[in-house]
């Protein structure tokens, strides 16, 4: 397990690479809301997280793709609703500065999306 989550965590990286250009393109450049540059940020990296996570961390067979991803970005998706949670406390009621709010937020999302996805999306789905 130990080996698998030093994995996600690369993975997560290169995640957090995409989340944060995405997020900083719309959100500074584009001139969307931050909360829904987020959002979008952070949808976009977890769509490449299940590609990569499913090939290389968790070296997944199961022939349901569509089911897998499912279960994955759903996983994402209730981890997006504790992103923002934490972005929003971390930013509004702690002053934290907004993209350092957004790392603490994600390492908290980490946690979450490792531990389903470990023992619920590429364990208890294999075919």
């Amino acid at each position: 397990m130990f080996l698998k989550f030093i994995k996600f965590g690369l993975v997560g990286f290169i995640g957090l690479i995409i989340d944060f250009s995405i997020t900083y393109f719309l959100k500074e450049i584009i001139k969307i809301h931050r909360y829904l540059a987020n959002s979008i940020g952070f949808i976009i990296a977890a769509s490449s997280n299940y590609y990569f996570n499913r090939v290389w961390t968790f070296e997944s067979r199961n022939q349901h793709i569509i089911q897998e991803y499912s279960v994955f970005i759903i996983v994402s998706l209730i981890g997006l609703f504790i992103n923002n949670l934490f972005l929003f406390l971390f930013e509004s009621k702690l002053n934290i500065k907004f993209y350092k709010a957004k790392f603490l937020a994600i390492i908290v999302t980490t946690a979450w999306n490792f531990f389903v996805n470990y023992f619920y999306t590429f364990a208890f789905l294999q075919y």
